[in-house]
């Protein structure tokens, strides 16, 4: 039986559309140097407005994957089951966050062919989700599984390797730490044992 890996959407397949649509409402350049903390709507001045634009637009449209992200996807989807588990209550606007359930089932769908739809999840307390491997760019996203591994974002840069060992937590600073900390000794054991 393969092992399961749940691996979060936003800030860890697919960055960027989020911050596009502020600087388009604010008529800014901000990068992700900007914004102090976890919460991007806070480089706004007026979120009631931005939220009420901001759901008149898919942010989806205007993201970009992560390097490497589909390349790795299909190499793991071989020996674990991958799960995608994302995030979609916004605290601004939870009750108006419902339209990006689809926006994020069908940019999963175009980008991720290969990952089954029935392996989507859309909840914010992942700490339920049971999987061997969590793959998230928030740390208490990644409780309950074996290994954690925390992707490197924005809000996350400043915890030190000491801090996130004493959490049992390892960083992976883009997908091809991912593919080889994963992938260590299990495709050479594979291809052996198919001799």
């Amino acid at each position: 039986m393969k092992k399961s890996i749940m691996v979060d959407m936003d800030e860890v397949i697919t960055e960027g559309g989020f911050l596009y649509l502020i600087n388009e409402f604010e008529g800014t350049n901000y990068t992700t140097e900007d914004v102090n903390g976890y919460y991007m709507q806070d480089l706004v001045s007026d979120k009631d407005a931005f939220f009420k634009y901001f759901i008149t637009k898919n942010q989806y449209d205007y993201g970009v994957l992560i390097p490497n992200v589909v390349e790795v996807l299909k190499v793991l989807k071989e020996y674990y089951d991958i799960y995608i588990c994302s995030a979609y209550i916004i605290k601004d606007i939870p009750k108006k966050s419902g339209v990006l359930l689809l926006q994020k089932h069908n940019y999963l769908c175009e980008k991720l062919p290969f990952i089954p739809v029935d392996n989507f999840a859309f909840i914010n307390n992942k700490s339920i989700i049971n999987c061997n491997i969590k793959i998230d760019d928030k740390l208490e996203n990644l409780e309950n599984a074996d290994i954690k591994i925390l992707f490197t974002s924005y809000h996350n840069k400043d915890y030190d390797d000491e801090f996130l060992r004493s959490k049992g937590v390892i960083r992976a600073n883009n997908w091809l730490d991912i593919k080889k900390f994963l992938l260590k000794g299990i495709e050479n054991e594979s291809s052996s044992s198919k001799k």
